[in-house]
């Protein structure tokens, strides 16, 4: 039985994940921010986890004890301009999605690098390998998080520490619309803003996602970057396809 930590694991893709683990007979450690979120999963542990917190951060992990696997999961997204958008919430996206994902992998990778065996899995996105307009500092975030991966995946691959990547598109969780958002009433980029259902493409379920991650859990070689579903494979497809001469866009925009 593989025991496997999953951060951010309160709702959407991270529930989704510590249920479809927990289903496979895995030792599931699921954190959040308010454990008390937690209550209902069918899993072994219930711990808080704040990723942004070095305190917290390392409490989880002594009272988590061995850990096979970890799901890197936790993160938050924001829709805004860059022209416009607060710093202030670009530093805290990359506080939770890259730094925080950094500091839960430093606090369980060097026992993983001791035994000579361990997973480390980062749920990012399509968004990791390519840009999206108005949602630019979350893809900043995970073009960030996705280079800290390949890094480890380098770095401890001789250890035995075995790193992925697992990139979803859009999914059909409450992610999105309660994502922050930074516009004016009369911000020049609302026709961009108005265009992003169109431009993240069709949404794949939280569950679907779930078994891609349980997948690469339970792969014996599994590989570096894992696109969760057809529209990521697509996505992804189209975007290596095209030229980097020019931006990138899945369909032509209107303003």
């Amino acid at each position: 039985m593989t025991s496997v930590l999953v951060t951010g694991a309160s709702r959407g893709i991270g529930r989704a994940i510590a249920v479809e683990l927990a289903d496979r007979g895995h030792r599931v450690v699921a954190t959040a921010r308010r454990p008390e979120a937690l209550a209902d999963l069918p899993v072994d542990q219930r711990l808080a986890l704040d990723v942004t917190d070095q305190a917290g951060v390392d409490a989880a992990v002594r009272a988590a004890g061995e850990i096979d696997v970890l799901v890197s999961n936790a993160g938050a997204t924001v829709r805004a301009p860059l022209e416009s958008v607060p710093l202030a919430a670009v530093e805290e996206l990359f506080r939770l999605n890259t730094f925080g994902a950094l500091r839960v992998v430093q606090g369980l990778l060097p026992a993983m690098r001791q035994r000579g065996s361990g997973r480390l899995v980062f749920v990012s996105s399509i968004q990791g390998r390519m840009v999206l307009p108005i949602i630019a500092p979350y893809g900043a975030s995970k073009w960030a998080l996705e280079a800290i991966a390949e890094g480890l995946a380098l770095e401890a691959g001789h250890f035995g520490v075995k790193v992925s990547i697992v990139q979803p598109g859009a999914v059909a969780t409450d992610g999105a619309a309660e994502a922050q958002s930074f516009f004016a009433d009369d911000d020049p980029y609302l026709p961009l803003y108005r265009q992003l259902g169109a431009l993240r493409g069709e949404a794949v379920t939280p569950e679907e996602v779930a078994a891609v991650v349980a997948d690469t859990v339970e792969h014996p070689e599994p590989p570096l970057r894992v696109p969760a579903g057809a529209p990521a494979e697509r996505a992804l497809k189209a975007r290596k396809e095209a030229p980097d001469s020019v931006p990138y866009l899945p369909v032509e925009l209107e303003w």
